[in-house]
């Protein structure tokens, strides 16, 4: 079955960076788009950034531009999100995300908290 498993989150202050894992198994790694997620306290899941099954194509939501960076290990069937000037904002619960089979698909999630 598909499995995603996230790590790497954490307590960071103010302009810190953090980054994220995000191990998958279950399904053919190489061939799929990825994305990342996030959810803050009472607001609702927002895409941060995605990539093609390749890595070539990524994406961004407008808040992350400039300081997220996603990426991907086809060989270890792992995806990344190396997150720089790491902002009080940014504080959520951060989710990978997969949709295969007209299904989507995510993982447990990791905290992320950036505060002084």
């Amino acid at each position: 079955q598909v499995q995603l498993v996230e790590s790497g989150g954490g307590l960071v202050q103010p302009g810190g960076s953090l980054r994220l894992s995000c191990a998958a198994s279950g399904f053919i790694f190489s061939s799929s788009a990825m994305r990342w997620y996030r959810q803050a306290p009472g607001k609702e899941r927002e895409q941060v950034a995605g990539i093609s099954s390749a890595g070539g194509v990524t994406n961004y939501a407008d808040s992350v531009k400039g300081r997220f960076t996603i990426s991907r290990d086809n060989a270890k069937n792992t995806v990344y999100l190396q997150m720089n000037s790491l902002k009080p904002e940014d504080t959520a619960v951060y989710y990978c995300n997969v949709v295969r089979w007209n299904t989507v698909y995510w993982g447990q999630g990791t905290q992320v908290t950036v505060s002084s």
